[in-house]
């Protein structure tokens, strides 16, 4: 079997993740909303999530889907809010690729190893970074590469076959959607016909704004609605706390000279520094080569004597940035005076290449022919291949060791001062450790504490503690609170003056909704009867406008994109026809048809191929979604899919505050 590859950066990410977490993704575009899949409340083996067929799926591997997911949305850090989602779409994903296995495997559909061979040969991402130049890269750097990313050679190779089992299935099922020519004719009048239409607008905040309600009105409406407020004063709560922030312990950390060299000797591998030299480049272009394949001998020596001229100058002592910028051809570093900047082996051409890194600093090549022209390039500055010293990167280590120490100092202490409280109390354990008790008030969940701040996960454990609970432990993104709940405030029905401003909000938001359907309608009816949009606009004081002329991808002012919307049924009227009334944002809109532009049919042939192809994927997808489905439903109704609802819970439970694999 073949193995795999090191290569850096962005392409073996782009080969590692897209190929692991391909199915994931993919299956994403296949689930239906809702999908729960024959539930279970117990029966399953703890960590199981999941049971497809006799296959089961844990939590671990739900966990990694749901990170590789978030990481593709998230790129600079997942919310941990968000990863209740990313699990449930993980599991559904995961649910849904291994029932696509199974209809494979029941269809015959194996995949050898001469298939993954053919497979990643030929695939226009991997085989360039697999086999450059046709070879293959290499067994050790595959094996360590996987082992990198906590992969076996076993697991990366059936990942892969799977990804090419569902592929197959997918082709079988899409290989038969079809477009016809009058499918592709309605696309393209669809999308290329261009309307210009009048229409009149009700905007909903200038009703707002008319609406001036009397205190006797307000208060008859706060009494009707009683019911809508009176929790509308939440719960509040009043707690002892104690926060151990881990930057204000720093000035108890010492970090040693041992310490130091430890962590130096283990990132070695960080401080190394590649052999690198700066330079600067004069470049005079060579002739073209000829369709025969010949060379311009009589150019080609002109350009190298105008190069040794320009070495002849350097020699005598003249300005070699001066040179470039009066002589090199290189329009991008002349300006600069031939600046190139450090470049280290193999970042360029080999000739320029060898004769650079053969040069002491402040010395200057010979002219150098490359296949584009000639070339002398001078080192500004050199750097030798080396590791930085101790000394050398101590102040960037000293502050890490010191960061994690006070880390690790803080989750001791946390731990410590949590169980000393619940034995002694707050108060004495906070004295005993050097620490200071802080009282939080009554506050709300959505509050934020002294030392503490914006803290959603603490504030949900303070309010679901109980009443003078035994002290507990919570972990904020800066530290801990070690806490214990006081008083407890239940949810409160306010008077009328202490919500009077919300109750106005409502009854201003309940009447313009009235006033709008009417007058929206009014508008329509009018303008109907009158067959005039102009003169109804006019009598009910709407605004009238007139659009450009758009397409059904167009915008318009106060209606937005017509895609989509209730305003797209403009290019379904007739010029004179009035549409009825539309809600469209909030706004609503009379539409009266002024002029219709279908598309020239000559250009229709220029199009086909691009409307064949989107309509066919769209079709492609929508068979495959409609495959999928009932799939799934099959698999229901003979209890192959089966979710274990508690292990579920835990699981979206656990992962709001986990972010890693």
């Amino acid at each position: 079997m073949i193995k795999f590859l090191q290569t850096p950066g962005k392409v073996k990410k782009y080969v590692l993740g897209g190929i692991l977490v391909f199915i994931c993704l993919a299956m994403t575009a296949y689930l239906i909303p809702g999908f729960t899949g024959s539930s279970s409340f117990g029966g399953a083996t703890p960590g199981v999530l999941a049971k497809v067929g006799g296959d089961d799926i844990t939590v671990q591997e739900a966990e990694q889907a749901a990170n590789r997911m978030a990481r593709s949305q998230f790129p600079n850090g997942i919310p941990a809010m968000a990863m209740p989602f990313f699990t449930q779409q993980a599991l559904q994903s995961l649910v849904m690729q291994k029932a696509l296995l199974m209809e494979a495997d029941r269809m015959g559909m194996n995949v050898t190893d001469a298939d993954l061979r053919e497979y990643l040969h030929k695939s226009p991402q991997i085989a360039p970074v697999l086999f450059p130049k046709g070879q293959f890269i290499g067994q050790a750097a595959y094996e360590n590469l996987l082992q990198q990313n906590g992969l076996t050679v076993s697991q990366f190779e059936h990942d892969t076959k799977d990804q090419i089992k569902i592929s197959r299935l997918q082709s079988l099922v899409e290989g038969t959607a079809s477009v016809s020519e009058q499918e592709m004719q309605q696309a393209y009048t669809r999308k290329n016909t261009k309307v210009k239409f009048q229409y009149a607008v009700v905007n909903s905040e200038d009703l707002m704004k008319q609406i001036k309600p009397t205190d006797a009105e307000l208060k008859a409406f706060f009494e009707k609605n009683k019911d809508r407020y009176k929790n509308a004063i939440p719960e509040k709560r009043k707690a002892d706390y104690v926060v151990i922030d881990p930057s204000t312990l720093m000035s108890r950390v010492q970090v040693t000279p041992v310490d130091l060299r430890t962590y130096y000797n283990q990132h070695m591998e960080e401080y190394r520094v590649p052999e690198e030299v700066t330079l600067r480049q004069i470049m005079i272009k060579t002739p073209p080569v000829a369709p025969d394949g010949k060379v311009d001998q009589k150019a080609l020596d002109a350009a190298r004597a105008k190069a040794q001229d320009i070495l002849n100058k350097v020699k005598a002592g003249g300005n070699f940035a001066d040179l470039a910028k009066k002589y090199s051809e290189d329009t991008a570093t002349a300006k600069d005076g031939g600046m190139i900047g450090a470049v280290r082996r193999g970042q360029t051409m080999p000739e320029i290449d060898k004769a650079a890194f053969s040069l002491n600093k402040g010395q200057t090549s010979d002219v150098i022919q490359t296949p584009i022209g000639f070339f002398i390039v001078q080192v500004e500055d050199k750097q030798f291949a080396h590791v930085k010293s101790l000394d050398e990167v101590k102040p960037q280590i000293e502050p890490v060791i010191a960061r994690d120490k006070a880390t690790t100092l803080a989750d001791n202490l946390s731990r410590k001062v949590e169980t000393e409280a619940r034995a002694n109390g707050l108060q004495a354990a906070a004295a005993k450790n050097g620490l200071q008790v802080a009282n939080t008030g009554l506050v709300t969940a959505n509050d934020s504490l002294p030392g503490v701040g914006a803290a959603p996960d603490f504030m949900q454990a303070l309010f679901q503690a109980k009443e003078n609970a035994p002290p507990e432990l919570a972990q904020t993104a800066n530290g801990y609170v070690v806490f214990q709940v006081q008083a407890i405030q239940p949810p409160q029905m306010p008077t009328f003056d202490e919500i009077k401003q919300r109750v106005e909000t409502d009854f201003k938001n309940e009447r313009a909704q009235v006033l709008f359907a009417q007058k929206l309608q009014q508008l329509s009816d009018r303008a109907h009867a009158q067959h005039n949009l102009a003169a109804a606009a006019k009598e009910v004081g709407a605004t009238l406008k007139t659009s450009e002329l758009v397409t059904s991808e167009g915008q318009v002012p106060d209606i937005g994109s017509l895609a989509g919307s209730p305003a797209e049924v403009v290019f379904t009227m007739k010029p004179g026809d009035i549409s009825g009334p539309l809600s469209v944002s909030r706004n609503g809109v009379v539409l009266s048809l002024l002029e219709k532009q279908e598309p020239p049919q000559a250009e229709f042939a220029n199009s086909k191929d691009q409307i064949h192809q989107e309509l066919l994927a769209q079709k492609q997808q929508e068979m495959m979604g409609l495959f999928a489905s009932n799939l799934r439903t099959r698999l229901e109704k003979e209890k192959k899919i089966v979710i274990y609802t508690k292990e579920l819970e835990k699981l979206s439970k656990n992962s709001r505050g986990d972010q890693g694999e």
